[in-house]
């Protein structure tokens, strides 16, 4: 699958299911569903971080990329602030409504200053071999367990850009 197709299906995914979340007023679902949430975040920023934005670095993408590792940095201190509370936390919500807000705003800053110079770098069979693995990273995060464990430890600096 084209490396972008799948990052804006993602973002669609992710932006749908925290939108959904916050409709919520049950504590112990709502934290159920931030976990859900947290874990797709974190596939999804791990594979941009180690997959995409490495192969699309390039003079006119670095200082998109530059920014959105420290977008990613901020997502994930938000995760790590939001999984030791309890859905009914009187800072869960508000912390929840920023991480929302916060992906949005990195998902169109992507959407509309990276992935169309991508689209211009990259030709679709090298996207293709992109998405493909991608998704490979993202199955294999997903089985190992827990994937939000890995924003919360990965909080003290934006990831390099490799």
């Amino acid at each position: 699958m084209d490396a972008v197709d799948l990052l804006l299906q993602q973002h669609q995914e992710m932006e749908r299911l925290l939108r959904r979340a916050l409709e919520v007023e049950e504590p112990e679902e709502r934290k159920r569903r931030f976990t859900r949430i947290a874990d797709l975040l974190t596939v999804h920023m791990e594979s941009e971080e180690q997959v995409f934005y490495p192969a699309v670095k390039a003079n006119r993408t670095e200082d998109i990329l530059l920014e959105s590792l420290e977008e990613h940095l901020s997502l994930k201190r938000l995760v790590a602030d939001l999984l030791p509370l309890d859905g009914g936390d009187q800072t869960f919500e508000p912390k929840f409504k920023v991480l929302k807000e916060q992906a949005e705003h990195h998902h169109k800053e992507e959407e509309e200053n990276l992935f169309p110079k991508v689209k211009k770098l990259l030709d679709s069979d090298t996207r293709d071999a992109l998405g493909d693995e991608m998704c490979a990273l993202q199955r294999r995060l997903a089985r190992e367990g827990e994937p939000r464990e890995l924003a919360a430890e990965q909080t003290d600096a934006a990831a390099p850009l490799k």
